[in-house]
């Protein structure tokens, strides 16, 4: 494993074209957007998130010797591309939306303008990282959803699809609003909380349920869960967990974090048993945490039944991100230009399929907040040389369903820029040194930005992403010119 040099996690095809070009000598500098389609799980909404392993990344590539050489063994590459490549190093700009914010589809989550060859090479380790992460950050934050204020932890690491995936994995669920991990590594990378109990292994070693419990009693007093499910919850594991807190309170240890974990059976039932068990002997702030293939839709489920649950352990189903495998992130050119000329080319690309079509252009995204909820109105494309002003009306529209507009009165909304800057001249500019709680905090103030109708999991309401006049009609007069080619043809 390379940690810190990524440089030939790219495709094959991105090298050869790259050769292709060198070949052909051009200056061209490009524009390329990194978008998705549709919100997974077909909700409303998605949480960004990967960029600080995108930095990480741009700010390491390079090819070693090592590189050259596997190169050079493939017999593809010609010297003079070779010796071209061990100098290589981004020398772009590059734009994103911050971490932990929402998005939505067909908006650039990324923008990269570069030399042709240095935008290409990195198509792929960015949508690597971008999809994934942000797929998992937008499940951590159903799942949290569902919990309605209780605690999510992220369990996930064995079922994962991969050590990286389990690590970047894990912080994009705390991103998303679990209030820790049990990756240990992810802790130490990234300083967020790690959690976690014991197994049933830990009991099925001592000869009673009971000696387990005060084994691990006497050893963490101050975090002491207990998992009850490994013989019987009611008749054996909730009664033997009483008899040591009870031991605990008589030898005046403080009850501070404690309680029990339920893995299996019936979690509305038992919980709501094993909490009358526990309030009638005076433990009625024992947290009671569940685990067990739980997704946001068994949790919701479970607090609708009633369940005595206030702690949520969830693996498989949110690292693996059940319900919806890939996030769909493509990465489309969007404009060319000749080094030193002033404007960009604008780029499409057609496809018999209406979402598949790109928008053309050097763009950036204005969001629209209603001025008094301070929820999300819309998101509004445009280009790069277009300003709107807050004192001024704002007329916005659906760019298929053109007839469909909207009015927003002087005064009533607020804009803000979405995408930020990232590397200017191939160096990095972006400032924000939030740790990862720190953008955990910021994700949660993104999401009370949306309304409850973009977050319930049935048929949520899609935000609304329009383009500007002008970018519409940029895209308009470029598909009626390929469209007359076409014809001519």
């Amino acid at each position: 494993m390379r940690p810190t040099n990524l440089t030939l996690m790219t495709d094959l095809y991105e090298l050869t074209m790259m050769q292709g070009y060198f070949r052909n000598p051009t200056d061209q500098i490009v524009v390329f957007d990194a978008f998705y389609r549709t919100n997974p799980y077909n909700g409303g909404y998605a949480i960004a998130c990967g960029l600080d392993q995108v930095i990480e990344y741009i700010k390491n590539l390079h090819f070693t010797y090592e590189d050259i050489q596997y190169l050079r063994s493939l017999n593809l590459f010609d010297e003079g591309f070779l010796d071209y490549l061990s100098g290589f190093h981004f020398t772009g700009d590059i734009w994103a939306i911050p971490e932990g914010t929402v998005m939505f589809p067909r908006e650039p989550m990324l923008k990269v303008i570069a030399p042709i060859m240095e935008a290409q090479l990195i198509e792929p380790a960015v949508l690597n990282m971008l999809n994934h992460q942000s797929l998992i950050a937008t499940k951590a934050s159903r799942v949290c959803y569902a919990a309605k204020g209780d605690g999510i932890m992220e369990f996930g690491l064995r079922r994962a699809q991969g050590p990286d995936a389990g690590i970047y994995g894990a912080r994009a669920a705390v991103i998303g609003g679990c209030i820790g991990t049990s990756v240990v590594l992810t802790g130490e990378m990234f300083g967020v909380p790690v959690l976690g109990t014991h197994a049933h292994s830990w009991i099925m070693s001592f000869p009673t349920e009971y000696e387990a419990f005060r084994a691990y009693a006497k050893v963490f007093p101050n975090n002491c869960i207990l998992l009850v499910d490994t013989y019987d919850v009611l008749d054996s594991g909730v009664p033997n967990a009483i008899r040591v807190f009870r031991e605990m309170r008589e030898a005046g240890i403080p009850l501070k974090h404690y309680g029990i974990r339920i893995d299996s059976g019936d979690l509305a039932y038992l919980s709501k048993k094993a909490y009358k068990m526990l309030a009638d002997a005076g433990f009625a702030d024992a947290t009671i945490c569940a685990s067990s293939d739980l997704d946001e839709f068994l949790i919701q489920s479970l607090k609708e039944q009633g369940a005595k649950i206030n702690s949520w352990g969830v693996g498989t189903a949110l690292i693996t991100s059940k319900g919806h495998s890939s996030f769909g992130g493509v990465y489309k050119l969007a404009a060319v230009k000749n080094r030193g000329d002033r404007e960009f080319t604008p780029k499409i690309k057609l496809s018999e399929n209406t979402e598949k079509i790109t928008n053309p252009g050097d763009k950036k995204i204005y969001r629209i907040y209603d001025k008094e909820t301070g929820k999300i109105r819309a998101d509004l494309i445009c280009l790069v040389d277009e300003t709107f002003r807050e004192d001024q009306d704002l007329v916005i529209f659906d760019p298929v369903e053109t007839w469909k507009k909207t009015k927003i009165k002087a005064g009533t909304f607020t804009l803000r820029e979405v995408l930020v800057p990232v590397f200017k001249d191939g160096t990095c500019v972006y400032e924000d040194h939030s740790t990862t709680m720190e953008i955990r905090e910021r994700c949660q103030k993104e999401l009370n930005t949306l309304w409850d109708e973009s977050r319930r999991f049935v048929n949520p309401h899609q935000m609304y992403v329009d383009l500007s006049d002008k970018l519409f009609k940029m895209k308009s007069q470029l598909l009626d010119e390929m469209g007359n080619e076409s014809i001519s043809k």
